[in-house]
C-alpha cells in the first residue's frame, strides 16, 4: 500500500525539556516517519508525517489527546497550506468568507512566490488573480514564481516594459508548460477585439493563466470571478486598502502606465 503524507499540528500547553523527543519516540513505535517539522506560529508545531494506514493515525491521535502537555489542534492529510506551514514556520492567511481567497503582504513575498510556484508545476487548466495596488510586488511575484516553477511566461497584456497588448502568438508560445500573465486594467482601457479574441484562445488552453487586477478583469470580459480558482491580495500591510479608483490615478503617472508611453501592439 503506498504511504499517504499527513499533517500533524499541536499547541504546546506546557513546555518541558523532552517534548518533541517524547512525540518522536511515539511517531517511531508508531512506525510513522516523519518528513519535516518546524513552529507553526505561537507555540504550536507542525510536523508532515509519512504514513502507512489510517489505523496509525488512530492510535496516535488517541494517544496524544491524552497528553496534558500539548493539544492537537490539526491531524489530517496534508494540503499545500500545511506544507508551506511547515516549511516557512507561519500558515498563509485565507479569508474567513471566501475559502479560494489568500492574503500576503510584502514581507511575505517568499511564501507568495513559494505558493504560486507549486501551483505552477501542476497540469492542466488554472486561472489565478491577484489583487494589489501598484508597485507591491505582483508581476515581481509572478515572474519568480514562473522560474521557481521552471516555466516560461508570457506576458499577454502588461505594464512590465511599457505597455504590453498582444493580439497574437507565436507558435511555441501556445504551449502548455507556460504562464500566461494578463494585466486587466490594460486589457480593458488598451485592448481590441483582437486581443480579446486571443485572451479566450488562451483560455482554452490547458495551463496556468494569471490575471492582475481581476475584479477589473471580469467586469469589462465574459468571465466572471467563479471562473478563477483562487485569488491572491498582496498588500504593503495587512491594512492597505486596495483601492481600483487609486489605482487608476497612479497609473496615468506612472513611467510604465497609461499617458507616459505609447505602448505596442504586436
Amino acid at each position: 500500500m503506498d504511504r499517504k503524507e499527513w499533517y500533524l499540528e499541536y499547541e504546546i500547553k506546557i513546555n518541558r525539556p523532552g517534548l518533541l523527543g517524547d512525540i518522536s519516540s511515539l511517531l517511531g513505535m508508531l512506525a510513522i516517519n516523519i518528513i519535516s517539522i518546524n513552529g507553526v506560529d505561537n507555540r504550536k508545531r507542525g510536523l508532515l508525517l509519512l504514513v502507512k494506514n489510517e489505523e496509525q493515525i488512530g492510535r496516535l491521535e488517541s494517544i496524544l489527546r491524552t497528553m496534558e502537555t500539548i493539544q492537537v489542534t490539526k491531524i489530517r492529510e496534508s494540503n499545500l497550506r500545511d506544507k508551506l506551514a511547515v516549511r516557512h514556520g507561519r500558515y498563509i492567511q485565507r479569508d474567513h468568507d471566501d475559502k479560494k481567497t489568500f492574503r500576503f503582504v510584502r514581507d511575505d513575498l517568499g511564501i507568495l512566490v513559494d505558493f504560486m510556484a507549486e501551483h505552477f508545476k501542476q497540469v492542466g487548466h488554472k486561472l489565478i488573480g491577484i489583487r494589489g495596488m501598484p508597485r507591491v510586488g505582483k508581476t515581481e511575484s509572478i515572474v519568480a514564481a514562473s522560474v521557481c516553477a521552471n516555466k516560461k511566461w508570457i506576458f499577454v497584456s502588461s505594464t512590465m516594459i511599457k505597455q504590453t497588448v498582444r493580439s497574437q502568438l507565436i507558435d511555441d508560445e501556445y504551449s502548455e508548460n507556460n504562464i500566461f500573465i494578463l494585466d486587466g486594467v490594460v486589457s480593458t482601457e488598451r485592448a481590441n477585439e483582437r486581443h480579446w479574441q486571443l485572451v479566450r484562445e488562451i483560455m482554452r488552453i490547458p495551463a496556468v493563466k494569471v490575471v492582475e487586477h481581476p475584479d477589473i478583469f471580469v467586469q469589462n470580459s465574459e468571465y466572471s470571478l467563479d471562473d478563477f480558482d483562487y485569488i491572491i491580495e498582496l498588500r504593503e500591510d495587512p491594512t492597505q486598502e486596495i483601492t481600483y479608483d487609486l489605482l487608476k490615478k497612479n497609473r496615468m503617472f506612472d513611467e510604465g502606465g497609461f499617458g507616459a508611453f505609447g505602448g505596442f501592439d504586436y
